[in-house]
């Protein structure tokens, strides 16, 4: 299903409903967009959010009458690490991300109210082909030198395996607990707790540093 395609939504979704009862919705769709925001052309910056934020809130906006006819069911959504810390070069996916935890957090409200769930997954760095067919990476001569720090500070032997991303969606779809965020592997859970500790600018000034000051 094409996430960015309302009518494609809209007829996914009812044949789905046409097989059977639905208890979870899970949205897993979405994609990096990386490079200096300058270097963006404006279509790049809208299927961005197109997909990994509105895609988003209008499939869950098209379970919700079901969900709520049904007095229950669960909304999962995959979020990253990328949603609670951000990183050089990755302001638009930041935008996308930071969007669908602040809107999960608002619409637990109105959902409770009808017993529905909604959750966010945050994985760190795994192990996947997020990096290669899932990124679109937008190069700028004006920001080599920057984007070449940024780049090494990646190191994919530090990064989980899909399965235990699979385990911790499995853990929030059945659970129960009333829990917003599930944070994935120790990296990210290390930042997660990183900014808790030492706040959002101290944070900000310790990733500029390690990543531009080497």
């Amino acid at each position: 299903m094409d996430v960015t395609n309302e009518n494609q939504i809209k007829e996914t979704i009812k044949k789905v409903l046409e097989l059977g009862d639905v208890d979870v919705v899970y949205n897993n769709a979405g994609y990096g967009l990386m490079g200096p925001l300058e270097s963006y052309s404006d279509e790049q910056i809208i299927r961005q959010l197109n997909t990994n934020l509105l895609g988003v809130i209008l499939v869950t906006k098209a379970f919700i009458p079901y969900f709520r006819e049904k007095k229950g069911g669960l909304f999962l959504s995959t979020t990253s690490i990328g949603g609670v810390v951000t990183f050089p070069f990755s302001s638009i996916y930041h935008a996308a991300k930071w969007g669908i935890e602040g809107w999960s957090e608002s619409m637990s409200y109105e959902l409770g109210l009808n017993n529905i769930q909604i959750k966010t997954i945050a994985p760190g760095g795994i192990k996947t082909d997020f990096a290669g067919r899932s990124v679109d990476f937008v190069r700028d001569e004006n920001y080599a030198e920057a984007l070449q720090k940024f780049n090494a500070i990646f190191d994919e032997s530090s990064y989980n395996k899909p399965e235990e991303v699979a385990e911790v969606v499995y853990e929030a779809a059945t659970d129960s607990k009333n829990q917003l965020r599930y944070v994935v592997g120790a990296t990210a859970q290390y930042l997660a707790s990183r900014r808790d500790e030492i706040g959002r600018e101290k944070q900000v000034e310790e990733t500029y540093n390690g990543i531009f000051k080497q």
